[in-house]
């Protein structure tokens, strides 16, 4: 297993003959065994290091390095700028939400995109996500980072912010403070390394009122002032990626009309908030899925009716208005015969997150004794989420999600591991060829510019080399 250190000179011993700090400059010796071997004790140390100091240079020396070795965050902006323009077609790039494991996840992501030609693929967390997995968007860019230097990957690493949501009955009590929570978050996921961010004001609409440009009124012009704020605090030569959403993933399907209400006022306020801003690249629509799917009495997830056409008729509208599509949420948990549709309906983006989660929890690998304790934790720490008539299983389906964080070491040490990211692994290869991103390497080193940024050395990291 990695070693976690305790104290930044720890951590600096086991960077001998990997790499060293010169001056404000990380220099790598032995690109091999750094990536083979430190970054492993560098990942485990910005998870589960007991002192902050640590975690901060362990975090320094993971984003130097992936400016180092070209494994650089960057902004998928400009692959959806051509695929707007009818440049680039036919795929649907995947966007992972990696909840547990994330560095070992990342590495397989990584590995698994390498050796089939994958430059178009997403790693994403939305902020619901962070808290339950125990992830602020510091502590998932490092671990991305850390999975992608570990493959061995060289090329744009794009890291999403999904579903920036507003909370619907807070903000009719409280708007202001809803939305400052939002604008925080925001600006925190810029600074930590994020290029890409889903704003997800679809919780606004109002579908009680007269017409669909005031139903649709809080949400464009909540979105429209979100962008204005990302365009201000984006780094000097990036465009990050910014995503709309226009209907409630498992609520009513969305519709043309609605989809046009909300780009007109979208735009409308945007261009009332300074001259030539960038809008959103894409939109979210509801067609019919349901996040982590519905769990069956017996175990299982039922099937639900995806409305390709309406997806279709969606992403003409949207890249009328200058997106690169339609954005479809929820999707991991979907029969693996539907995938190859997405791309022949030209959706720009798939969001998948419950199926891999179900990989690792039911993998037969999984120890038994892990299994009954993450189901006896559901049971204490989620008894008031529990429905009248609902089955055991479908009660821990559903809220097993929330034990990733408690038991987020145990995840990340298992030993058998290895079983359960080679099926992982399987799932992405499938899911890769089904959305057709093999061969998108090319497209995203066309399109994609790829900025290094060096961010200041800790004080603790410093100080510590000051006293060698």
């Amino acid at each position: 297993m990695p070693t976690v250190a305790g104290s930044v000179p720890d951590l600096l011993a086991l960077l001998s003959g990997f790499a060293r700090i010169d001056g404000d400059s990380l220099v790598i010796l032995d690109e091999a065994g750094f990536r083979r071997q430190a970054i492993r004790d560098l990942a485990w140390t910005a998870a589960f290091s007991g002192d902050q100091a640590t975690i901060e240079a362990a975090r320094w020396i993971v984003w130097e390095a992936s400016q180092a070795l070209g494994a650089v965050s960057a902004s998928i902006q400009g692959l959806y700028v051509a695929r707007a323009a009818g440049e680039v077609g036919g795929f649907s790039v995947p966007a992972i939400n990696v909840r547990a494991q994330t560095f070992d996840m990342a590495r397989v992501i990584y590995e698994t995109a390498a050796a089939e030609g994958v430059g178009a693929v997403i790693l994403e967390l939305a902020r619901s996500e962070q808290t339950y997995t125990y992830q602020r968007p510091v502590d998932y860019a490092t671990s991305v980072l850390a999975g992608a230097l570990a493959a061995g990957w060289r090329g744009p690493v794009f890291l999403q912010g999904d579903h920036y949501q507003f909370n619907a009955s807070k903000y009719r009590t409280d708007p202001e403070s809803v939305t400052a929570e939002i604008r925080k978050a925001c600006v925190d996921a810029l600074a930590a390394g994020y290029r890409n961010i889903d704003i997800d004001t679809s919780t606004l609409v109002d579908l009680s009122r007269p017409t669909l440009d005031e139903q649709q009124r809080d949400n464009y012009t909540r979105a429209a002032e979100l962008t204005a704020l990302i365009r201000e605090h984006q780094p000097d030569g990036v465009m990050v990626s910014v995503g709309g959403e226009i209907g409630e993933v498992g609520k009513k399907n969305s519709t043309v009309d609605e989809l046009r209400a909300y780009l007109a006022g979208y735009r409308r306020v945007l261009d009332g908030l300074g001259s030539g801003l960038v809008g959103v690249s894409k939109a979210a629509v509801q067609t019919g899925t349901t996040h982590g799917g519905i769990p069956l009495p017996g175990g299982g997830v039922a099937q639900v009716a995806l409305d390709f056409a309406v997806l279709r008729e969606l992403g003409q509208v949207a890249r009328e208005h200058g997106l690169a599509g339609c954005v479809q949420h929820g999707a991991s948990t979907l029969p693996d015969e539907l995938f190859h549709r997405f791309p022949e309906v030209e959706t720009a983006e798939v969001h998948l997150a419950t199926g891999f989660q179900n990989t690792l929890f039911d993998h037969p690998a999984l120890p038994a004794d892990l299994h009954r304790e993450i189901g006896a934790w559901c049971h204490a720490n989620c008894a008031d989420e529990a429905r009248e008539g609902e089955t055991v299983e479908q009660f821990v389906y559903k809220t097993r999600k929330k034990a990733i964080g408690p038991f987020k070491r145990q995840l990340w040490d298992l030993e058998a591991k290895d079983e359960i990211l080679a099926e992982q692994a399987r799932k992405i290869v499938f899911l890769y060829r089904q959305l057709r991103v093999n061969g998108t390497r090319e497209l995203v080193d066309r399109y994609v510019t790829a900025l290094g940024f060096h961010r200041p050395q800790p004080d603790s990291l410093r100080e510590a080399l000051r006293g060698r």
